[in-house]
């Protein structure tokens, strides 16, 4: 199986998984491609003009890439393609996410026992005036802007703050 890039070819080998795409070049090993269905858009056969060939397109998500990959005979091709299509198919019918996980219903002899509620004590330092400070402030996001003013504080120009706001009232929510 050759790999096009440009107007070279690389002889190398493709593996076809039921998760995944696999190609590497046979005389170098840093060349490689591995592609999960997950991330595969299209995979036609279309003309290039080295023949017919094999394109896998990726998800924008995955860097959109186009990969051609040269099979010979064309009845070869094509069987390839179909088998890759059906697998294509089958993995998004039931994805394969590499853990498989199962409840089973077990029934037990003793009761089921319930666990104590343990009452946490807490001790809160700071008031709510701060997060709600922030909610009403973002709030007051849909409305128009509001005139810039100069903050001393920052050395620039801000949008002036609602009526009871401050800078440092802001900043701690963030701590």
């Amino acid at each position: 199986m050759m790999n096009h890039k440009e107007q070279f070819g690389n002889l190398g080998i493709f593996h076809i998984t039921d998760v995944r795409l696999i190609w590497h070049a046979e005389l170098n090993e840093n060349f490689n491609v591995s592609v999960p269905y997950y991330q595969t858009k299209t995979i036609k056969i279309r003309d290039s003009k080295f023949g017919l060939a094999l394109v896998v397109e990726t998800t924008p998500y995955s860097g959109n890439y186009l990969l051609g990959f040269q099979i010979a005979p064309e009845e070869k091709l094509r069987e390839v393609h179909k088998e890759i299509t059906t697998l294509h198919k089958s993995y998004f019918a039931n994805p394969e996410f590499g853990v498989e996980f199962s409840i089973e219903d077990q029934q037990s002899d003793q009761p089921a026992t319930r666990l104590e509620s343990k009452v946490d004590d807490i001790e809160i330092l700071q008031s709510r005036e701060h997060t709600d400070s922030y909610a009403t402030y973002l709030t007051d996001a849909g409305k128009r802007d509001r005139d810039p003013v100069y903050s001393d504080e920052l050395g620039l120009a801000i949008e002036k703050l609602p009526q009871g706001y401050t800078l440092s009232s802001l900043w701690d929510i963030l701590s």
